[in-house]
């Protein structure tokens, strides 16, 4: 019996230090040992471009948006700016047909049917070589399409994703939070691009060959089955660290998880769609990227659960080194307490936020995969602007929960050590 806990709960630990050390650590040796793939960038690559800009209920950041639109530095003989609206009703479509005569064209789709939707519907009308992904809050640098386009000269490429990234990681704790976790995913696209292909796009800056767009199914995630289907199609991704664009983080811890939990949910329906890309004997060293990055990550709280349980078995049958490891898990469990009862604040101390959004983060990402086995997903979304955040506050259950909580850990830590 302890044998068989003991091997479970090494596996499940080797599969959580993988995903998040490993798994960059053999992208970092891979690259040092392998030339990054030599780019076909031309400068003077300038194809046709439909920028599609996703709304729904935008009103706040739409001028500022269709205004930096304008602005790009692309010819504008060249340039289709489309603004699709899922239906909004807060004045966005009202405040888009203002640009009417600067060549705005509006899409827009009756009823919330979703984001994806309104892509299809758009893409139907799209004459363009190019189109470029983007959400109304992201605000692209002058040369964010010409540093997105110079790279389809090279006819492999299939999609290409541009760098958000976020204004705000040090106004408080929650965008710091998401801001750090945002500079890990760009080291690791980075190095997924240099390698194969950058596992999915970003909805804020992504552009794809238009003839390669498959029309989708309302229910899946249009920045990630997208580009898989892409890859399904014999082409490659790159990521384009100098096509740039910023962006404002949700700005509260709950908000940030809500969206974590959407994107997982409506990403691990659309793996499945695309499962092929998993099949390494098909598409080589992206399938283990993409298992790598993605699915093993989806599935860290299942891992966590597994190697936290084992380690508190096994250290009360008397393995010393998990008594030191259940230990170290308890007191990081404290630290994210903390972080939790502190979280309504502005700036709380790394120590505590870290922890805090690494295990909501995990949870949320857990739900978000529990909901869509169940066949639930999340078609329409609403910007993380438009509510007020949460504040915390502590019911008399919740209060009881960590009473009980910390009595048991440290209970069981005295018991360990004595």
């Amino acid at each position: 019996m302890t044998t068989a806990i003991l091997t479970l709960t090494l596996i499940s630990m080797f599969l959580v230090v993988y995903v998040y050390i490993g798994y960059p650590l053999v992208l970092l040796l891979l690259s040092k040992l392998k030339k990054a793939k030599p780019r076909q960038q031309d400068e003077n690559h300038m194809p046709s471009v439909s920028l599609m800009v996703s709304c729904y209920n935008e009103i706040d950041v739409i001028h500022e948006k269709l205004a930096n639109a304008l602005a790009l530095d692309y010819p504008k003989d060249k340039l289709n700016i489309v603004v699709i609206s899922d239906g909004s009703d807060d004045g966005t479509d009202e405040a888009a047909k203002q640009y009417a005569d600067q060549g705005i064209k509006l899409i827009r789709q009756e009823g919330r049917l979703g984001k994806t939707s309104a892509i299809n519907m758009a893409m139907a009308e799209c004459q363009s070589e190019i189109v470029v992904f983007s959400d109304a809050n992201a605000m692209y640098q002058a040369d964010a399409i010409k540093k997105l386009v110079r790279n389809f000269k090279d006819d492999a490429i299939g999609y290409v994703v541009g760098a958000a990234l976020y204004t705000d990681g040090k106004e408080n704790s929650a965008a710091a939070s998401e801001d750090l976790y945002w500079q890990y995913e760009i080291a690791l696209k980075t190095m997924e691009s240099n390698l194969h292909s950058v596992v999915g796009g970003d909805g804020a800056i992504y552009a794809i060959r238009s003839n390669l767009y498959i029309p989708l199914d309302a229910k899946d995630i249009n920045d990630f089955v997208n580009p898989m289907q892409i890859i399904q199609q014999g082409y490659s991704g790159l990521f384009e660290p100098e096509a740039i664009c910023l962006e404002e983080t949700a700005g509260n811890f709950e908000k940030e998880y809500k969206r974590k939990q959407r994107i997982v949910n409506r990403s691990f329906r659309g793996l499945m769609k695309v499962k092929s890309v998993l099949n390494p004997f098909k598409f080589g060293f992206f399938s283990f990227e993409v298992i790598s990055h993605k699915l093993l990550r989806w599935f860290q709280p299942v891992f966590l659960a597994i190697f936290a349980v084992g380690s508190v078995y096994l250290a009360f049958a008397g393995i010393g080194i998990f008594k030191y490891i259940t230990a170290l898990g308890v007191a990081f469990l404290w630290l994210a307490q903390i972080g939790y009862l502190r979280s309504h604040r502005q700036h709380i101390s790394t120590a505590f936020f870290v922890p805090y959004y690494f295990i909501m983060v995990n949870f949320y990402s857990l739900l978000g995969v529990l909901t869509a086995l169940r066949g639930n997903i999340q078609v329409t979304w609403s910007t993380p602007r438009s509510s007020n955040g949460d504040v915390v506050r502590l019911s008399a259950a919740k209060k009881t929960v960590l009473l009980v909580f910390n009595l048991i850990t440290f209970g069981a830590l005295y018991y360990l050590f004595q």
